[in-house]
């Protein structure tokens, strides 16, 4: 029938070809966004080594980055910048990636992917029962952490400059934003 939505499942989305782009299914629906800029990469990886370490030193479970498949169901697979599991959710890794909710994830904004990141995947999260999403604005130069509540993310803090803060899940971890920008 013309117009009727075709709902991906897992199953599809392993067919699709390793081509360089970023697939993602929401809710069945193919999303397609182009590999991450340099720029973008270096914050991810200025991030990554300030949680790996922390995560590490402190034997708080496990960092993952993009690309990780995080399947939240048979109809929603995501690939977040960076992914956090505490402890009680390690045993949600798989050899197909993270299946389920981890502790926390972040998405890195850039220009194609800003709508994405700040609409349809904190729905996306928050049905599927993430506590903690981090949005890192290289535009802004600062870092929304959100925390879940009653279905839906509440703004716990939006931080900029050099002054040390801590955001959560990680009470004992003190960084500076601006540390992030290359």
């Amino acid at each position: 029938m013309p117009g009727e939505r075709v709902i991906l499942t897992y199953k599809q989305y392993e067919a699709l070809p390793a081509d360089g782009r970023r697939y993602e299914l929401h809710e069945g629906e193919l999303s397609i966004t182009r590999t991450p800029s340099p720029h973008h990469q270096r914050i991810s990886g200025n991030l990554i080594m300030v949680l790996w370490q922390h995560v590490k030193e402190h034997r708080l479970g496990q960092v993952y980055f993009s690309p990780i498949d995080c399947i939240l169901s048979d109809i929603t697979i995501v690939q977040p910048d960076l992914l956090y599991l505490d402890p009680t959710r390690l045993s949600l890794i798989s050899d197909r990636g993270i299946e389920g909710a981890p502790t926390l994830v972040v998405e890195i904004t850039s220009p194609p992917t800003t709508i994405i990141d700040r609409s349809t995947k904190p729905l996306l999260y928050a049905k599927y029962g993430v506590p903690h999403y981090w949005i890192v604005d290289p535009e802004a130069h600062a870092v929304e952490a959100y925390v879940l509540s009653e279905g839906a993310y509440q703004l716990s803090a939006r931080v900029a400059g050099s002054e040390p803060v801590s955001l959560p899940p990680f009470p004992t971890l003190a960084f500076a934003p601006a540390s992030l920008w290359p």
